[in-house]
């Protein structure tokens, strides 16, 4: 018997290029931009390490394109779980594509939590874009692991990518968003 890899699972090398990577300094920053993105690949992929200065255990990152924060437009999706129980959600009308989780002031100090969030068909003017993400945070022992999916319903091609934090105000110093291409 033979087991073949979903088209989305494998990757061959080489397939991921970097476009741009941005670490927070010592002041915290309220945004991260990725800004004139070529429409030369086929998806892209955020890879997050974060942490948000929210008074709470937890945030989350919200991603708006080509700088629309109309809420009609995103829709996300969600299912959580943290060893001891499960939450979901269908989470519309936010001013950007949400739903990936990241550590808070209130985590244990240093915690941060991490994401890979994949934008598929980022360049095609024929279809509304879809996202994927998988992320978690770890609380020494506790925490949880986030699956989530989302739609923008807009069929532009995205050129610009926003992210802020859900609840926030700031991501914190040595948080990382990294933008890559994957070539199709």
């Amino acid at each position: 018997m033979q087991i073949l890899a979903a088209p989305f699972l494998s990757a061959v090398a080489g397939s991921y290029e970097s476009i741009a990577t941005t670490t927070v300094g010592a002041g915290g920053s309220p945004t991260i931009t990725f800004d004139n993105i070529a429409n030369t690949y086929k998806h892209l992929q955020i890879r997050a390490i974060g942490r948000t200065n929210r008074a709470s255990t937890f945030d989350s990152f919200r991603m708006q394109f080509n700088s629309i924060t109309t809420t009609s437009q995103y829709r996300s999706h969600f299912l959580l779980g943290n060893g001891g129980s499960t939450a979901s959600a269908d989470e519309g009308n936010t001013a950007g594509a949400f739903a990936y989780r990241m550590t808070a002031s209130s985590s244990t100090s240093g915690m941060f939590g991490a994401s890979i969030v994949d934008i598929l068909d980022y360049a095609d003017t024929n279809k509304h874009k879809t996202l994927r993400s998988l992320g978690g945070t770890d609380q020494n022992g506790s925490g949880e692991v986030y699956f989530s999916s989302g739609v923008w319903m807009n069929t532009a091609a995205i050129s610009r990518i926003d992210i802020v934090p859900n609840i926030g105000p700031n991501f914190v110093q040595y948080t990382q968003f990294a933008l890559y291409g994957i070539k199709g």
